[in-house]
Formats: structure tokens, C-alpha cells, sequence
């Protein structure tokens, strides 16, 4: 979230004092991410004390806070668990958002501060870790489960629709309308490649286990020390490993390294695996089709959002360009042939 949430600080401050116990001297809105539901601030105590706070809004699903706290206490070092409350939960609540408290990690995100090989190797072992890790189902119950829905799809076609019939006057609207509208046939083709491979998928479904759902760049966080940490575990689903593997050598971001280098480092710490090529290339499409909706919702369904609007549009058209997540997933399709 880019903007501020109308929520006076005043009652964060209030919250962190009954759930948490602190003291609270500063409260800092930090404008991180693409997420509307999810808004961050680095709060600090009269003691000195940093702490990272989460705001979640809209839906939760509570293994996004247990199983990264599972896999904490069992010991993966790559994880920066959530703090108690001083009744013993995993998060409070203030107005209609979950708060979640972390400790303050100073540090930059995996494009910020490119991986050295050797966080590579890290990043594909703590991987494999959290994948082959044995969670309780009390855990992970009510986390979604793959069903290759048409959802994404569908929603795609009907905003390619309205683009092409409407007209819009809010700037962050026309922009994005007039943009699809140059792609409109780029678009309808990732649509159909998505859906003819997850008809395939349907038909003989692959194994599945509990994956990240968003393990790229971003959600790698790397500190002052060099320590390397998976974040960000809102999107966990229960799918085939290949929703994980689909982000290394998938052109979301200059790594620094090519595809090939990228999966050669990822791998050799992650060790060998036999991959669906098929479902690869099913998610780096689905990935970018889901994408697509999400930002048209944002932009057409409301005109609300301010910064949080310019940012979507960005990140769109980013797919686009050459040598990025387009041209990953129809190179993962051209391979199937």
C-alpha cells in the first residue's frame, strides 16, 4: 500500500499498548508494496526498540502468521516470525485490520541488493526446507487449495471488453485503458495459451504441497549482516511446487544474472527435482493473467487510491516489456513443443 490507510495513530498506538504491552514513542507509515489490503509502518518504544508493524485488511487466512512461525521454531533461520501478543496470539486487531508485529530488520529487497551466488545457493535450500517441511493440518487449514480456476481468465476478457467499449476520464484509468487497448490481442493470446495448459493440468493434476505463492525478489529480504529472509507468506496455497519455481529465471526483475544463472545458483542449493514443464509454464502465464485483473479491479472498479494507482499502472505495462514475464512464459511454452 502506497497510501496511508484512514487509521488515526493514535489508535495503533492505543492497540500496541493493550495487546502488546509497549510504549510506543513513533509511528511511521512506510509506503511498500503493491498490496491495497496490507499497509506497513516501523514503530518505535520510548525504550529505543524498532519493531516492523503489519496492518491486514480484507482476507486473512491465519497460517500466512502460524507456519512461518512453525517453521521459526523448528529452527529455519531464514525466517522473521511474528511476535505474541500478551495473550499468546499471533496478532491483535485495531478498526478492521489484523495487526501482526515483527522485529525491525533494516535491509533492502532482492532487486534492491542483488543475490550473490552463494544467497542464491541459500535461498534454494531454505526453499526446499520450508517444501519438504512436515506442518500440522491445524496449521494450514482454510489456506486455498489449486483448482487451475478460470477466474483470472475470465475477469481478464470482461476488463479487455470494457477497454475497448468505454471511456474513461480519471488519468490512471485512461492510461491503463488506452495501454491494454494496444495489447489486446498480446493479451487474449496469453489468455487462451493459460487456459488450454490448465485444461491440461485438470485432466492429470500434478502432486501438490504447501507452497509461498509469491517467492521472488521482493519478498527476499537481505540485512546489513548479509542474512537472507523469505517474507511475506499472505499468499500461501496448497499447489504443485511449480507455483514456487515458476519466479526463478521468470524475467520478473534484473537479478544481475541471466534465467540460466539464475536457476543453475536457485538449484544447486535446492537440489535436484523433476519438473512439469507444463505446469511451469501454466503459472508464469496464470501468474501475469492474475496480475492483470488484480490492477484493472484497482483501476476501474474505484478511483480511489492516489499513488497506489500510478504503481499499478507501472507494474502492467512492466510485463510487457521485452525480455520480461511475457517473454519468460512464452519461451516456458515454446519448450512443451
Amino acid at each position: 500500500m502506497q497510501e496511508k490507510p484512514d487509521l488515526q495513530d493514535e489508535h495503533i498506538i492505543v492497540c500496541l499498548q493493550e495487546e502488546y504491552g509497549l510504549s510506543i514513542r513513533e509511528v511511521v507509515f512506510l509506503p511498500l508494496g503493491a498490496d491495497i489490503n496490507t499497509a506497513v509502518y516501523r514503530v518505535e518504544t520510548e525504550e529505543g526498540e524498532a519493531y516492523f508493524l503489519k496492518l491486514r485488511g480484507g482476507e486473512f487466512n491465519e497460517a500466512a502468521v502460524s507456519v512461518p512461525r512453525y517453521l521459526s521454531d523448528l529452527g529455519m533461520r531464514q525466517i522473521i516470525p511474528s511476535l505474541r501478543t500478551q495473550s499468546g496470539s499471533l496478532w491483535g486487531r485495531v478498526a478492521t485490520f489484523r495487526v501482526i508485529l515483527y522485529p525491525y530488520v533494516e535491509g533492502r529487497h532482492g532487486f534492491e541488493k542483488k543475490l550473490t551466488p552463494g544467497q542464491w545457493n541459500e535461498f534454494g535450500a531454505a526453499l526446499r526446507e520450508f517444501h519438504s517441511a512436515e506442518i500440522p493440518p491445524a496449521l494450514t487449514q482454510g489456506t486455498p487449495r489449486e483448482d487451475f480456476s478460470p477466474r483470472w481468465r475470465e475477469a481478464v476478457r470482461v476488463f479487455l471488453e470494457r477497454v475497448r467499449d468505454e471511456t474513461f476520464e480519471e488519468p490512471s484509468a485512461a492510461a491503463m485503458a488506452a495501454f491494454l487497448n494496444t495489447k489486446l490481442n498480446e493479451t487474449l493470446a496469453l489468455v487462451a495459451r493459460a487456459e488450454e495448459l490448465a485444461g491440461e493440468l485438470q485432466r492429470q493434476p500434478p502432486e501438490t504441497i504447501l507452497c509461498h505463492g509469491d517467492i521472488h525478489g521482493w519478498n527476499l529480504l537481505i540485512d546489513s549482516h548479509e542474512r537472507l529472509f523469505l517474507v511475506d507468506w499472505d499468499t500461501l496455497i496448497f499447489a504443485p511446487r511449480e507455483r514456487d519455481l515458476m519466479f526463478i529465471g521468470a524475467g520478473l526483475a534484473d537479478s544481475g544474472y541471466s534465467p540460466q544463472e539464475e536457476e543453475a545458483m536457485f538449484f544447486k542449493g535446492y537440489g535436484r527435482t523433476q519438473i512439469n514443464p507444463t505446469a511451469l509454464a501454466y503459472y508464469r502465464f496464470e501468474r501475469i493473467i492474475e496480475d492483470i485483473a488484480a490492477f484493472c479491479d484497482q483501476i476501474f472498479s474505484s478511483d480511489e487510491g492516489g499513488e497506489d494507482r500510478k504503481q499499478a499502472v507501472d507494474y502492467l505495462q512492466f510485463n510487457y516489456l521485452p525480455g520480461n514475464t511475457i517473454d519468460q512464459a512464452w519461451q516456458s511454452y515454446r519448450a512443451l513443443k
